[in-house]
């Protein structure tokens, strides 16, 4: 098995929180995929298998998930005490999550006193594609918490924090609200994502978990855990925009 070099940002007993790069699988590629190679991480550092006293017949499994083309935080168990534990804080509401996204477009900074505003458009269980991105009726309330980060010529960086749980939320919502995500392969535009490859070498989706919080098995009040900077391909993009608007 080639050993990818996994980031773990946080550990404890039973638990791990990995910093996933983006293309990578969180299961569904033995071998490849993120608990796989978090496995072998923990197998190959002792200080860090101790740190989480995992069970090696349970292995480890994902608490959450979070798309195949997203990079970011994702909560690992390694102990099953640990996963039920930690999977009825996600089902009580308790954990919360929050991304970084590069949107296409001009997104006014909402004129609200905190600077978060709601997107609420309401969505379908099965996730539609860019003709359909609320899918079809049925259709249940969503809601997505976002907030203006920074502006380029062409762009906009925001926070998303998902109040509800659907499929591929924030991506619906973004493309609903007129500014879907860059480089997203099924809701944004062919033209737009052959232009980002071919003319800016960015072929990913600009969409980055940042910031979880919840409560430790081992503890009684709740951490937070964020990555300190953007994704590299994600800030180039962003910073190097205006200076191709000049150039054009």
């Amino acid at each position: 098995m080639a050993i990818i070099d996994i980031r773990i940002i946080e550990a404890g007993k039973g638990w791990v929180v990995a910093d996933k790069p983006w293309g990578m699988s969180v299961h569904n590629a033995p071998g490849r995929d993120l608990c796989s190679q978090t496995v072998e991480r923990l197998r190959t550092d002792p200080a860090l298998s101790e740190q989480v006293h995992w069970d090696r017949k349970f292995g480890i499994h994902p608490v959450h998930r979070i798309d195949r083309e997203t990079s970011g935080l994702i909560l690992l168990a390694g102990r099953r005490d640990a996963l039920v534990n930690l999977a009825k804080q996600f089902e009580s509401g308790a954990v919360t999550k929050r991304y970084h996204a590069l949107v296409h477009g001009r997104l006014e900074a909402p004129e609200t006193p905190d600077g978060w505003d709601l997107w609420d458009h309401p969505l379908s269980k099965e996730a539609g594609g860019r003709e359909n991105p609320a899918g079809s009726p049925p259709r249940k309330p969503c809601r997505t918490r976002y907030r203006v980060i920074a502006h380029s010529a062409h762009y906009t960086l925001v926070a998303c924090e998902p109040l509800t749980g659907r499929t591929h939320q924030i991506r619906r919502h973004a493309k609903l609200a007129g500014h879907p995500v860059v480089g997203d392969s099924r809701y944004g535009s062919p033209r737009s994502l052959a232009f980002l490859k071919d003319r800016r070498d960015f072929a990913r989706l600009g969409l980055h978990a940042a910031v979880i919080s919840f409560t430790p098995p081992e503890k009684e009040r709740p951490i937070t855990v964020k990555t300190e900077t953007l994704p590299p391909e994600m800030a180039v993009l962003l910073e190097e925009d205006d200076l191709h608007e000049e150039e054009g």
